[in-house]
C-alpha cells in the first residue's frame, strides 16, 4: 500500500519538520548555553544557593524537558527517513492513512488516531 500524500505536501512536511529540528536545536543550545546535557545538569545541582532539594527538582525538571526534546528529534529524524518511501502518512500498527491534517499537524505522527490513543493506553498501563 502506498501513502496518497502528494509531492507538494511531502515538500512541505518536510519543511515543517527541517524547521523544527532547528527550533528544538537552538532550544537545546540556549537552554544548556553551549554545555552537555551532563554538564548543565552537574551545573543546576552545584549552583550556589543553599536549597538542595528545590536544586534536584529543577535538575529532574530540566532532564525531563531535555529527554521530550530528545524525543521529539528522534520522531522527526526518523520520519525523514522515511519522507519518500512509500510507508510515510501509513500507520505502523494498522497500515490506514495517515489524514494530511493529522500529519500538518505532527509530520512524524506514526499512526493513526485510533492506534495511537491505543498505545498511548496501553503505555499507560505498563
Amino acid at each position: 500500500m502506498t501513502s496518497p500524500l502528494t509531492t507538494g505536501q511531502r515538500a512541505l512536511l518536510k519543511a515543517q519538520m527541517e524547521l523544527r529540528l532547528s527550533e528544538i536545536n537552538r532550544q537545546i543550545e540556549l537552554h544548556q548555553e553551549g554545555r552537555t546535557r551532563v554538564e548543565h545538569a552537574r551545573d543546576v545541582l552545584e549552583r550556589d544557593y543553599d536549597d538542595a532539594p528545590q536544586r534536584a527538582m529543577d535538575r529532574e525538571v530540566d532532564l525531563a524537558l531535555s529527554d521530550i526534546d530528545l524525543q521529539e528529534l528522534r520522531a522527526i529524524g526518523r520520519a525523514l527517513k522515511h519522507l519518500d518511501g512509500p510507508d510515510y502518512g501509513l500507520c505502523v500498527d494498522c497500515s490506514a492513512e495517515i489524514p494530511f491534517d493529522r500529519l500538518r499537524i505532527e509530520p512524524y505522527a506514526e499512526r493513526c488516531v485510533a492506534c495511537e490513543s491505543k498505545h498511548e493506553l496501553a503505555s499507560r498501563a505498563a
